[in-house]
């Protein structure tokens, strides 16, 4: 349980990255004339993320839950797989990236790295992260 507890730390630290990373680029976008959408959903966005790894520490310690190998190998497969997805998103988009919806008006959309492949990658690394994470 320790190195799922790691895991979780991993996580969570990666996610004050992210919106350290976030913040940075929303001064980028917000000087380019950069608007916002869907900026009411975002405090529920933080509060499930929230919840989501507050339940992944709570669950094994309450529940007692064992590691399971069969479930736990492949989801963490899984989500070392989101993880790598959702930094390529990052750095294809470079400053563009963020965890709120800002689109400068004028800028073409971005057709390289996973966004050849998937309108929205991002969106698809935070579901199967969602869903893999608390079955390690």
């Amino acid at each position: 349980m320790d190195l799922y507890l790691l895991l979780i730390a991993l996580v969570a630290a990666e996610r004050f990255a992210e919106l350290a990373t976030a913040r940075r680029n929303a001064r980028w976008s917000l000087s380019r004339g950069a608007v916002e959408y869907g900026s009411g959903h975002y405090p529920a966005m933080v509060a499930l993320h929230t919840a989501l790894l507050a339940g992944c520490v709570a669950e094994p310690l309450l529940a007692d839950r064992p590691f399971l190998p069969a479930l736990g190998w492949p989801a963490l497969a899984l989500v070392i797989g989101a993880q790598g997805l959702r930094w390529w998103c990052i750095v294809t988009l470079g400053p563009r990236w963020n965890t709120r919806v800002l689109v400068v008006p004028g800028l073409p959309l971005v057709a390289a790295g996973p966004y050849r492949l998937l309108r929205h990658p991002n969106y698809v690394a935070v579901v199967v992260e969602g869903a893999a994470l608390p079955l390690v």
